[in-house]
């Protein structure tokens, strides 16, 4: 019994580290479980926060080095393009139009295109990860209202 829940915990977390899935995904995972929506909306935060600040400080590193080879510089052009279309807001707004970027619990937002946008219009990490962070609690505190509303209508 212990190592089910533990195990459920796990996957509720792992999957918020996911990019397209994030705690979008995770929060509705983990109340499926039934486990109490306090602790799935903390797995979430952290799980879809763990992979931030490796994205925030290395990316940049990655996307030069991924350049350097044929195939993989069309699809870092792609990336940063569709990165600089979400980024409107935050190029008008910086810190507070990356949160609501953020906090739109929407395909295509998240904090995963929200690293991606902060890292394309080089703000400063910090800001960025306070910024992603705020968006993350406001999304998981939507979805997880939403889920808890959801299936308690089941």
């Amino acid at each position: 019994m212990q190592e089910s829940i533990l195990l459920q915990c796990a996957a509720t977390l792992g999957m918020a580290a996911v990019p397209v899935l994030e705690l979008r995904g995770a929060i509705p995972f983990g109340l499926a479980f039934g486990l109490p929506p306090g602790l799935v909306f903390g797995l979430a935060v952290v799980g879809n926060m763990l992979p931030m600040p490796f994205i925030l400080f290395y990316l940049r590193a990655v996307f030069r080095w991924l350049r350097r080879r044929p195939w993989w510089g069309k699809k870092i052009d792609w990336l940063e393009n569709r990165a600089h279309l979400k980024g409107r807001m935050v190029r008008k707004y910086r810190v507070l139009g990356l949160v609501i970027l953020v906090a739109i619990p929407l395909p295509g937002t998240g904090a995963w295109t929200g690293a991606l946008v902060a890292t394309i219009f080089r703000l400063p990490i910090r800001r960025a990860l306070l910024s992603i962070l705020a968006g993350v609690l406001i999304a998981g505190g939507i979805v997880t209202a939403v889920s808890c509303g959801v299936i308690s209508m089941l």
